[in-house]
């Protein structure tokens, strides 16, 4: 009879022990793609050492939660978004490349949509009368383009001073936010 009993306590210790490394398999795989939290001002010079299966990004714009992200490598733009809770409504997920794969330290923009132009011919219009140039275009400027925020509008100044003159109008599929359908969109009403 000792025997049956010992024989119980070890299947429920192996029942226990089965549980608890479950658990921690799940906790682990859950924790891989939970946000990450970049080190205070006050923390050690070295950063701490990412898997290599991991990528970091930075979700911002029109999503519910915005903020930096641990993932697993190959994971895409789409899942990024959907760990950061998804989009808002007043996205403009037509101008984001949902199946282009993450790259470490990259920063993903969900633009916003833009408010329609209002009905009728008074008052006069948002968009600029001519082409806006993109080598002398203030941050005002190109704002008036349709789809360009403030955010956009910085990185298209910041993308010609780092970058020099824009040669072309389809240069400005370098400047994130800037996809094929907002390119297509903006190509009649900027110049080089």
């Amino acid at each position: 009879m000792p025997d049956i009993q010992v024989s119980r306590s070890a299947i429920v210790l192996g029942a226990l022990a089965l549980a608890l490394a479950l658990a921690l398999a799940n906790r682990m795989l859950r924790d891989a793609g939970t946000a990450y939290e970049a080190p205070g001002p006050h923390a050690s010079a070295a950063a701490p050492a990412l898997p290599r299966s991991l990528v970091v990004v930075d979700v911002v714009g029109a999503v519910r939660r915005a903020g930096v992200y641990r993932l697993p490598q190959g994971s895409r733009i789409a899942d990024a978004l959907a760990r950061a809770g998804g989009a808002t409504r007043r996205a403009e997920l037509d101008l984001v490349n949902l199946a282009a794969p993450l790259a470490d330290g990259s920063q993903i923009v969900v633009p916003t949509r833009t408010a329609a132009p209002p009905a009728g011919g008074g008052g006069g219009s948002s968009t600029p009368a001519g082409p806006v140039h993109l080598n002398s275009a203030t941050e005002a400027d190109l704002e008036a383009l349709p789809g360009v925020g403030p955010v956009t509008a910085q990185k298209i100044l910041d993308f010609r001073q780092h970058h020099g003159s824009f040669g072309s109008v389809d240069e400005l599929d370098a400047i994130p936010g800037i996809g094929p359908k907002r390119l297509d969109q903006l190509r009649d009403l900027v110049a080089p």
